[in-house]
């Protein structure tokens, strides 16, 4: 049974009673989903964060790829020696690890999107319906 700040029952309250309970009951609530929705914010933020710095990890070994490859065009045109072999090796190596660290970037920016705190929203959603329904009793 729910009871007033006083201990007494909500049907023996005075009106003035219910209605000051009511505002610190609601004001406690909206505290609350407030702080839940910082830290859900807050962790979609740090998502997106790690996913933005994968992207721009594999953007500067995408750079890298390039100039090995330029590196060992150059250097199969000018020399006809293995050299260019083991450059084309390197450009590989650093081309599979950029598409890894795309994909994973990606994966990391996708589960931070929207940075909406859903579970808070929800929850706001939710009481306003509970809130609804009581007060049409």
């Amino acid at each position: 049974m729910a009871h007033i700040e006083n201990g007494r029952a909500p049907e023996t309250a005075s009106v003035a009673e219910l209605v000051g309970t009511t505002t610190e009951q609601l004001s406690r609530l909206v505290r609350e989903e407030a702080k839940l929705a910082v830290v859900e914010a807050q962790g979609k933020a740090k998502r997106l964060g790690a996913g933005a710095g994968l992207v721009g990890a594999a953007a500067v070994l995408g750079l890298a790829v390039i100039g090995v490859l330029v590196a060992a065009a150059i250097m199969g045109l000018a020399l006809v020696l293995p050299a260019w072999a083991a450059a084309l090796i390197v450009a590989g190596a650093l081309a599979v690890v950029a598409g890894v660290l795309g994909l994973l970037g990606r994966t990391s920016i996708r589960k931070g999107s929207p940075p909406i705190p859903e579970d808070a929203a929800a929850n706001v959603r939710e009481d306003v319906a509970v809130i609804k329904e009581r007060t049409r009793r």
